[in-house]
């Protein structure tokens, strides 16, 4: 007797992993961009849950579980691409927004406006971080720490007046990053819960 084999489809559906994009100079000199154009923008590359947080480019959206740094790619083609803006994007999934806030030593200590995390496009050197640190002493009071693809830092008197500008750091470290303070972290942290 042959039986029949019942092709049976899994009603289970994969969860996506939330994720959120970091721009630099979004919306500082020349680069202005409506949050509306960029989550549009999201939406058009098949984004899905797209939601903009401050008008600073930290956009929050899901997709398939993969390797950040290929969504970086694919986030600087776009930028330049769709709105001519030569520019890099950080992407953190919900687990590494939240340690830029909790593992972050300045976090609870200095002023969490003031308290940065400067995520970057790859690991720092410990060579060209200690460079960096070098170069810095005697510049101002701020503190400085390696993380994960990004540093922690204590802008102490705040980063208008600060001299460890952004541009300072990616010459000694050799990439690209961009910063938020902690307090913004915390909230698209809890956005992403």
């Amino acid at each position: 007797m042959v039986g029949e084999v019942g092709l049976h489809q899994s009603s289970e559906t994969f969860k996506m992993t939330r994720y959120c994009a970091f721009f630099a100079s979004i919306n500082v000199g020349g680069n202005r961009l409506t949050m509306a154009d960029l989550r549009y923008a999201f939406e058009r590359e098949e984004f899905e849950n797209v939601e903009t947080v401050v008008a600073s480019g930290n956009v929050l959206f899901d997709f398939d579980e993969r390797p950040t740094d290929g969504l970086e790619d694919l986030f600087a083609h776009m930028m330049l691409d769709r709105f001519d803006m030569n520019t890099f994007a950080a992407v953190r999934n919900a687990g590494e927004v939240r340690s830029a806030v909790e593992d972050n030593p300045f976090t609870g200590i200095g002023q969490d406006h003031y308290v940065h995390t400067l995520f970057l496009e790859r690991d720092a050197d410990q060579s060209a971080f200690d460079k960096l640190v070098a170069d810095h002493a005697g510049r101002g009071p701020e503190k400085i720490a390696m993380g994960p693809r990004c540093l922690y830092i204590d802008c102490v008197d705040g980063a208008g007046h600060s001299k460890l500008t952004n541009a300072f750091i990616e010459r000694r470290l050799g990439c690209r990053g961009t910063a938020r303070n902690v307090r913004s972290l915390a909230r698209i942290a809890a956005k992403m819960a």
